[in-house]
């Protein structure tokens, strides 16, 4: 009988033990269990804390490339507008040279009794330069422009037969005394002051006379082919951008980029273009 209380007494006690053990390790299976879930918790956390700071990070670095482009776009909207205002600038002061140049220009004074000037012209066309008198205008040789200047003959060769006979060798065969040339003149200088040098210094013989009446040097010989050498009619006339002008080419003075012929006529001019200059 004490044996079996005692036999029954042990295995009370290992039943005990063994449901203790199993206890405590259940414990410290969810005792693991629960720190791994806290490490997997701060492990995720610590993965979208990244995460939010590398998105802050991207947002930031777009929003810096935005201010970055509003920078660009302003400092181009700014250099254009400079540009806009430069070249709207630059317009008013063109206008306004040419304003003072207009007002600057010379007018010519017509005697309402005669229909001409002081020096017997006639009015000069709308829209074309008025003559200037040489003792009112003055040279500044620290200006210089360009134009190009011709002497021409050819229309001898169409009146060949009317030539005098000790005149015909001097005439070239293609009737061109000087082919087209650019050539400086100073600020002031007139169509004969461009002559005058040019036949100089290209050796082409030229001789003129001062016309008092007329306020201007008359072009009697270029190249030794002097007035009336083809007939009554004959003579050096000179025209400018294709216009023939009716006055002495002291009175005109040249402007920038003009284009200066000067042509011999053996009818007056009549037969190059120029007959309204002499009134024929």
């Amino acid at each position: 009988m004490r044996r079996t209380t005692r036999l029954a007494a042990l295995l009370l006690a290992l039943v005990l033990a063994l449901s203790c053990t199993a206890c405590g390790k259940q414990k410290a299976l969810v005792a693991g269990t629960t720190s791994d879930t806290k490490q997997e918790q701060t492990t995720d956390t610590r993965k979208d804390d990244t995460a939010k700071t590398d998105t802050a990070k991207a947002d930031s670095k777009q929003d810096a490339a935005k201010t970055g482009d509003k920078t660009a776009d302003g400092k181009k909207s700014g250099d254009e507008k400079k540009a806009a205002d430069e070249a709207k600038k630059a317009e008013e002061d063109t206008k306004k040279q040419e304003e003072a140049k207009k007002q600057d220009e010379p007018k010519q004074e017509v005697d309402p009794d005669t229909g001409k000037d002081k020096y017997q012209t006639d009015p000069v066309p709308e829209g074309k330069p008025a003559p200037v008198e040489p003792e009112d205008t003055t040279v500044d040789q620290t200006t210089t422009y360009t134009c190009t200047i011709s002497i021409s003959c050819d229309t001898i060769l169409n009146n060949w037969d009317m030539c005098d006979e000790s005149k015909k060798p001097l005439v070239p065969a293609d009737g061109v005394i000087l082919s087209s040339t650019t050539v400086s003149f100073s600020d002031g200088e007139s169509v004969y002051d461009v002559l005058q040098r040019v036949c100089r210094e290209n050796g082409i013989h030229m001789e003129s006379s001062w016309t008092p009446i007329y306020n201007s040097a008359y072009v009697e010989g270029i190249n030794n082919l002097y007035e009336f050498d083809v007939g009554r009619l004959s003579g050096w006339m000179y025209n400018v951008n294709g216009w023939f002008p009716n006055y002495g080419c002291s009175r005109y003075a040249l402007q920038n980029g003009d284009v200066v012929n000067w042509v011999y006529t053996c009818d007056l001019g009549k037969d190059v273009g120029g007959g309204y200059a002499t009134g024929s």
